[in-house]
């Protein structure tokens, strides 16, 4: 009852490049306020900014654009100018237009896998401009599925995997984030792949579930075709 049939992919660096542009934005963010603040003040009152406003504006780049002005207000006490504002605002909507950049071996894993297995993507953010980023991927067609949410819990993957295959017992969930990738799938029945990325959002930190039988960890995401098929083996 538990062969695997249904496989789950994250986007944002898992597929794609993403955290990248968010920490050269943030950059460019400190430099603009560096008359009132070191880099390193800046930078944690900006994450303190983003941690209280996930529940209001959820995951994305308009709702780091408001926590940056926001940020930007705090630090001046009230007196960020105007220009400063619009610079904050043109960096955001550079980030909504920037190209997707695939990471490697992103398109051939999800072809390989695809013949043998339901495929779906499961991402979260900003609707608009996660469907921007599927369509310019050129991935959109391999995906048996797409589902984009405001957030992923054990809920979230028991729904997404009895709507598209056959229960998460028999489904595994495949990302570079431990808390959103991972262990929630894990929780839920399913099996969960870390793949690392170099940049992972703080917030997306917790410690990896070492004991949990379903839990496994590769180095890059061309490795998964051989380790869904040892553990299809019973070898895995």
């Amino acid at each position: 009852m538990d062969e695997l049939t249904t496989i789950g992919f994250d986007a944002d660096d898992t597929l794609w490049q993403n955290e990248r542009f968010f920490r050269l934005t943030e950059k460019r963010f400190a430099e603009l306020l560096s008359s009132h603040a070191e880099e390193e003040t800046i930078a944690a009152r900006l994450l303190e900014a983003e941690r209280r406003n996930l529940g209001v504006y959820g995951f994305g780049i308009k709702g780091f654009v408001l926590s940056m002005i926001e940020t930007a207000m705090e630090v001046t006490e009230g007196r960020v100018p105007a220009s400063v504002i619009g610079e904050i605002m043109a960096a955001g909507r550079e980030m909504l237009a920037h190209p997707v950049e695939l990471l490697p071996q992103a398109r051939q894993t999800i072809e390989a896998l695809a013949r043998s297995y339901r495929v779906v993507l499961i991402t979260k953010g900003d609707l608009l401009d996660q469907e921007r980023k599927l369509a310019q991927s050129g991935l959109g067609e391999l995906f048996h599925a797409v589902e984009i949410v405001s957030d992923k819990n054990a809920a979230t993957y028991s729904r997404i995997f009895e709507r598209h295959g056959d229960g998460a017992q028999r489904a595994m969930m495949i990302g570079n984030s431990l808390k959103s990738d991972v262990v929630p799938a894990i929780e839920a029945g399913g099996w969960g792949i870390h793949v690392p990325h170099e940049l992972t959002w703080v917030l997306e930190h917790v410690e990896p579930p070492e004991a949990a039988p379903r839990y496994r960890r590769i180095q890059a995401l061309g490795e998964l075709p051989d380790l869904v098929e040892s553990i299809r083996n019973g070898a895995g």
